[in-house]
């Protein structure tokens, strides 16, 4: 043993041995947490990228201190960026970290490379989903709400339709869940699956569509009336006439404005607090029937879709188109961008083309459809789950298909398209680097971008 100790040493291999205590660490050199606050910033400095140097400051509190107090995200955007230096702006490292975000997300839409992660997450099918901070809920073909991650599309909860009532819309924050029947609104907590709410019949009839804004939510109804309940009071507050025909998507901004669009083609803007209707914008494109609407509180923007496959842009604060572009043949039945988000508005209808289309110029930038590559396996799981009794697409045996995208040009022709690789896009929602689509059949889409 001493003559291989020995030869170790005289041959030059590290003994596995370690000094204990501070100092100069250990026998391999110096470690970082032996590095003075002066040494971290000068290396911190060297730094050139933004993402890199916020991972630095992840770290550990010392990091994040010595990054911090050092201003050296500033430093690095001033060297990024000279002319702002002249700037009357103060820098503002949760605004920039909030810009670079929106661009990273754009230009991962606009150019990168995309999957699509599916699977079965209903036993008769889910047409609408909205996506939140990193979750997914679905439903509005059984009755049954549920919620999955958006990273790892695993189920994580589901919640019940009282009266075994049929939704007509919902939606959800980081608290609660909001569901619209035809008659009631619906409120859950995310934590557990009870409702804790539901609206007494009589208020409202024929509800078609819903938006909400703590603490009320807007109910767009059949007679072109919207309703607003305080969902604390559990009492209607107000209601507005907004159009002489059925209100058939809503939109709640943070000023106090409801935004709302008819059967008629025309979308209805009145102030909240007063019940003033401010203006009426219309389509050039008539008669068509408005389907869907997304707001960009950043731009000031309300984009909508169409019965006639238009997509339609106005600006707020003027009231005056800016464009109006016929993006699909067919209907389309989402319309939806990430908040923040000035660069892109993701579109899906009854053509199953997911498409990428322009804010500022309504152009199409990119068309998607499911690449035929690899046949989904989707019926067989179904029945099996049926078969035992569990709730599909739910608990352990959730199986999710991994599968290619196939990008199209914006004017291919469509009839040379199989069916099956384009189902209708009932419901799309767009996240950070991701688009969650459901479709005519009961599957649930997430497409995830690189």
């Amino acid at each position: 043993m001493e003559a291989s100790s020995s030869r170790s040493r005289s041959e030059g291999y590290p003994s596995k041995r370690r000094s204990s205590g501070g100092g100069s660490g250990s026998r391999y050199g110096p470690t970082a947490q032996s590095l003075n606050d002066d040494t971290l910033r000068s290396i911190f400095s060297r730094v050139d990228d933004h993402f890199d140097l916020a991972h630095c400051s992840a770290v550990c509190k010392s990091w994040n201190t010595i990054i911090s107090t050092g201003h050296l995200m500033r430093d690095l955007y001033y060297k990024r960026n000279p002319e702002a230096r002249s700037s009357s702006i103060t820098f503002s490292t949760k605004r920039y970290f909030e810009a670079l975000a929106m661009n990273e997300h754009a230009s991962t839409l606009t150019g990168g490379s995309a999957e699509v992660h599916q699977w079965i997450g209903h036993p008769m099918r889910a047409t609408l989903c909205r996506m939140k901070s990193g979750s997914v809920l679905t439903g509005m073909g059984d009755k049954v709400l549920r919620l999955w991650s958006a990273e790892s599309c695993k189920y994580m909860n589901e919640y019940d339709v009282p009266n075994s009532k049929m939704l007509v819309d919902f939606d959800f924050d980081e608290n609660k869940i909001v569901g619209l029947t035809t008659s009631q609104v619906c409120i859950w907590r995310r934590s557990g699956p009870r409702s804790i709410f539901q609206s007494s019949g009589g208020t409202f009839s024929h509800g078609l569509c819903m938006s909400y804004a703590d603490p009320e939510v807007v109910i767009g109804c059949e007679d072109g009336r919207a309703f607003v309940y305080d969902m604390y009071s559990r009492s209607c507050s107000s209601i507005h006439r907004l159009h002489p025909s059925p209100v058939t998507c809503l939109a709640v901004t943070d000023d106090q404005l409801i935004i709302g669009g008819s059967t008629f083609g025309s979308v209805a803007i009145a102030d909240h607090t007063s019940g003033q209707r401010l203006g009426l914008l219309k389509s050039a494109f008539t008669p068509t029937v408005i389907r869907c609407l997304s707001f960009s509180a950043n731009s000031h923007l309300i984009f909508a879709g169409s019965s006639s496959g238009y997509a339609h842009c106005w600006d707020l604060r003027t009231l005056r188109p800016l464009w109006e572009t016929r993006v699909s043949p067919n209907v389309i039945y989402s319309a939806h961008h990430f908040p923040g988000d000035s660069s892109v508005l993701a579109v899906g209808g009854i053509d199953g083309v997911l498409r990428l289309v322009c804010q500022r110029t309504g152009d199409t930038i990119r068309s998607f459809i499911v690449d035929a590559g690899q046949p989904a396996q989707s019926s067989s799981r179904l029945q099996d789950e049926k078969k035992h009794g569990r709730p599909a697409g739910s608990g352990s045996r959730q199986q999710v298909e991994k599968k290619n995208i196939r990008e199209i040009p914006p004017d291919a022709r469509l009839d040379n398209i199989p069916t099956n690789l384009r189902p209708p896009i009932t419901g799309l929602s767009v996240g950070m680097r991701k688009i969650v689509t459901t479709h005519g059949d009961n599957y649930i889409r997430v497409w995830k971008f690189r």
